[in-house]
């Protein structure tokens, strides 16, 4: 079985061109299949505060009304997805821009409303993978952005952590899936002010305990929760780290196990 890397980077990498354009030229040298999944960055926010458009968060999480939809379709599949394509092509890595309605591959169901309606949500219920194993083994890196579709016609905001770990579980019949979560800090901290004290391992006997005790907390807690979810779903490998743990075997991150 070939090895396949489904790389998510994040809102802190995207927000900074120097960070974005460093990692895609790293990543364009990664050898052998590779996948990648973005989120939206603070760009979303900015244009709806332009457009005089209200942003609304419940409990941590943003509501995508109608307005917020368009916004978020124009910034993720649009400016930010096509951005990633033409870096990545520049450095001579040949890439395609997806959403989940591409080729049908991801496909959601609008999040019930009861007990919180955050709109035009989607919670994914099948990946379909044939359209993307056709690219890859045509050497076609697929750029996937958060947006997802539920067959009739509707576009929904998908959470990218999830997106990135769904492809990598129903990709792991067919492949050996590793899947990385990349973002600012060295990988799941001990205390949050100090980087030096990444958390090596997490895995189904210690993640408990670490959510009891708040080591893992907030925007962490839905993360652990889609790593804990692939790994108990043969996915292969999953990290969480700096982008330099995918190009250096010295790097600090957090690794979770069963």
């Amino acid at each position: 079985m070939q090895i396949l890397k489904i790389v998510k980077i994040g809102g802190n990498i995207i927000d900074n061109d120097q960070a974005l354009n460093s990692f895609l030229k790293q990543f364009s040298k990664l050898q052998g299949p590779k996948l990648l999944v973005h989120g939206g960055g603070k760009l979303a926010t900015n244009l709806a505060q332009k457009m005089g458009v209200k942003v609304q968060i419940i409990d941590g999480r943003r509501v995508t009304d109608s307005d917020t939809l368009e916004i978020a379709v124009m910034v993720y599949a649009g400016k930010i997805n096509k951005t990633i394509v033409a870096q990545l092509q520049a450095n001579q890595c040949n890439a395609i821009g997806c959403s989940g309605a591409d080729g049908n591959t991801i496909i959601s169901e609008k999040r019930p409303i009861k007990p919180t309606n955050f709109g035009f949500v989607g919670d994914i219920v099948k990946v379909n993978t044939v359209v993307l194993e056709l690219l890859i083994s045509n050497n076609i890196t697929p750029v996937f952005c958060a947006i997802t579709h539920d067959e009739k016609g509707q576009l929904l905001n998908t959470n990218a952590d999830t997106i990135a770990s769904e492809l990598a579980i129903a990709f792991a019949k067919t492949y050996q899936t590793e899947l990385y979560y990349c973002f600012e800090k060295n990988g799941v901290l001990k205390n949050i002010n100090d980087e030096c004290s990444v958390i090596k391992n997490i895995n189904t006997t210690n993640v408990h305990q670490l959510i009891q005790d708040k080591v893992i907390a907030e925007g962490m807690l839905p993360k652990i929760k889609n790593c804990m979810q692939a790994i108990q779903q043969n996915v292969n490998k999953v990290c969480i780290g700096k982008p330099e743990m995918l190009f250096r075997p010295d790097a600090n991150f957090t690794s979770i196990t069963k």
